[in-house]
């Protein structure tokens, strides 16, 4: 994904135009997550245009989102942007993540793509970098403090994503700077499963420690291969053992639902996602 054809100078000047309109990029942990920040991802909603999206996170009584390319384009004039950014405040979300982006090792490409986080108050872009990107990232994410978070895909065709676990991830990382770290996909870590590889979202979360910047949190069903609501029978996912993971990484990002199944209508399956999270975060305190 590139970042068109804005200029650094055209970004600068819809980051400026727009900074009356977002709310500070500290996450605002809810209460009735116990203390999480939880939003969406824009994906779930992608068969809707943006005000539809906005509508329906705003009745789940969700004030965040991670944005993909649909609903916030890249290539967004200053003016568009603009009014995306307004429209955004006026149902009371806060665009707090972008993704996921691809990056490599052309300096200004990925700059460009770092502008536009700036611009529309991210704190993390989450990503599927090539080996090659991270002298250019360490040099970004310093710049801009916007963390980089990497995404795995789980099973690709017949083989796996380069980013499959968190053990890959690390190893990549460790040595980068501090805000290179992993947005982790609860969904295509269970996925795995498929090609063999069962793997245990807690411990993953676990792993990367406070290299944790976001997460997308899915059920999936390896039989029926799709995703599924939190506390769905045929689901697999622990969401208890997640939450405590994350408190106990001293995770302070952004959980984003996720839900890729009926995307034509998939509010009502969100609402349960969305109801079980909250009683799983208020039984852990």
């Amino acid at each position: 994904m590139q970042a068109g054809h804005l200029s650094r100078r055209s970004f600068l000047a819809a980051a400026a135009s727009t900074s009356c309109l977002m709310t500070s990029r500290s996450l605002q942990a809810a209460p009735d997550f116990g203390g999480f920040t939880v939003g969406v991802q824009s994906y779930t909603f992608r068969n809707f245009d943006l005000e539809g999206m906005l509508k329906r996170t705003k009745q789940l009584g969700l004030k965040h989102a991670e944005f993909f390319s649909k609903h916030i384009p890249t290539d967004a004039t200053p003016e568009k942007l603009t009014a995306i950014l307004k429209l955004c405040k006026e149902y009371e979300l806060t665009p707090i993540g972008f993704g996921v982006s691809g990056f490599s090792k052309n300096h200004d490409a990925n700059r460009k793509l770092f502008e536009f986080g700036k611009a529309i108050g991210a704190n993390y872009l989450s990503a599927d970098p090539s080996m090659d990107s991270f002298d250019s990232l360490d040099k970004l994410c310093e710049e801009y403090k916007i963390a980089i978070a990497i995404h795995p895909h789980g099973p690709v065709g017949k083989g796996r994503h380069q980013w499959w676990s968190a053990e890959v991830i690390l190893k990549a990382v460790k040595d980068h700077h501090k805000l290179i770290g992993t947005c982790l996909d609860t969904g295509h870590l269970l996925r795995m499963e498929q090609l063999g590889e069962k793997l245990d979202p807690a411990e993953q979360i676990k792993l990367m420690g406070d290299r944790n910047f976001a997460l997308h949190l899915k059920d999936y069903d390896n039989n029926k291969r799709e995703d599924v609501p939190f506390g769905d029978p045929s689901g697999h996912l622990d969401v208890p053992a997640v939450l405590k993971a994350l408190k106990s990484a001293k995770f302070t990002g952004h959980i984003a639902i996720e839900y890729e199944a009926n995307p034509d209508d998939p509010a009502p399956d969100v609402k349960k996602c969305v109801t079980y999270l909250k009683n799983a975060a208020e039984k852990l305190g």
